[in-house]
This record gives C-alpha cells, structure tokens and sequence, in this order.
C-alpha cells in the first residue's frame, strides 16, 4: 500500500492506484500531474501540462524521469490526467472511476482534467478545518464554485453560488446560480451577496 498524506493529519492509504495512474500515463502519452504540497510532478512533458502553469496558475511542473524517482520520497494530494474533453469524458473517467473502486473520488473541475483524489477528502473538508480554525460557523460562509471538486464545499456554506457556465452536481447542490465565469461570475457572487 501506498501513503497518500495530507498536511495536519489527514491521510489514507493507497492501494497502489498512483503508480496504476502513472504507469497509464507513460503507455497511453496521457499526461499525469502528481500534485505533492506546493509541487506539480509529471513524468514527460506537454503542452497541456504547460497550459496547468500558464492558465491555471499552478506551480510549474517539474519532470522526474520515471515512476519509481517521481515517488521516491513524497507524499501524492491529488493526481491529475490531462487530455482532451472528449477522452477524460469517454475514456479516463469511467476507466479511473471502476479502477479507483472506493479508494478514491473521481471528479472533474474542468473538461480537460481529471482528479483522482483520496476518499473522504475535499474542499468540504478543508473549508470546514478553516472554520475551526478561525472559530466560525457554516452561516457566515459563501462559497461560489463551477466543478465537481467543489460540490461538497457548496453544499456546507450557508450560500453556495454554482456558476451558470459550470457543472451540473455543483448547481444541483448551490441555492443560487450565478453567472457564468466568463462574465465575472465570481466578482459578480460577490459583490451582490457578500458586500
């Protein structure tokens, strides 16, 4: 089994679904992102990969030549595969979601992403350990958001704003829709229902 950490305490193990995930990528030239705290790790270059730094703002990747090295000392948050809408929707999602079986959450925040993350972890999660930290409650919380990934963070703000251009699970569980992100959704959420 494999160690899957995260910071302060939260952890589960892997049955070894990372190393599956990166040895598809090597066969199959579809591009994995190993995100290990503030670091991204892929095992060849691309241009997808590239794009994750130049648009998504996300560190830039380091390339590591193999699996074993790429493992070798770290602790994995979240693993990533790149590729086009039409493979993550006909090929990776169904395949990553039978082969991950219980051990992982399989979700999309974009349509050229997909996420493999641990079991029982989320910005749900995360939201709710800044809410203890900061000795607040769920009531004085927005959260605004388009993907998979933020489904359970919507879900325990006392407002949670999907946005129009986004998924339908966040909007299933969001009591408002906003508007699209392209039209500045998130400022939008913000200045009409937090200021």
């Amino acid at each position: 089994m494999m160690d899957l950490a995260g910071r302060d305490g939260i952890a589960s193990e892997f049955s070894g679904d990372f190393v599956q995930a990166l040895i598809y990528s090597l066969k199959h030239k579809v591009p994995p992102i190993a995100f290990s705290e503030d670091r991204c790790l892929t095992l060849f270059e691309h241009p997808l990969v590239d794009l994750l730094h130049t648009a998504y703002h996300e560190p830039k990747a380091e390339t590591i030549p193999s699996v074993e090295k790429l493992l070798a000392g770290i602790d994995i948050q979240i693993q990533i595969f790149l590729d086009t809408a039409q493979g993550v929707s006909t090929t990776l999602r169904a395949l990553w979601a039978e082969a991950t079986g219980d051990h992982a959450s399989v979700v999309q925040a974009v349509p050229d992403m997909l996420e493999i993350v641990p079991f029982g972890t989320s910005k749900g999660i995360g939201v709710r350990m800044l809410f203890d930290h900061l000795g607040i409650t769920p009531e004085e919380v927005m959260a605004i958001g388009d993907g998979e990934n933020d489904v359970e963070m919507l879900d325990l703000a006392s407002l949670g704003v999907a946005l129009s251009n986004g998924y339908e699970k966040p909007k299933a569980v969001a009591n408002v829709i906003g508007i699209s992100n392209d039209e500045d959704g998130v400022a939008d959420a913000i200045y009409r229902y937090a200021l």
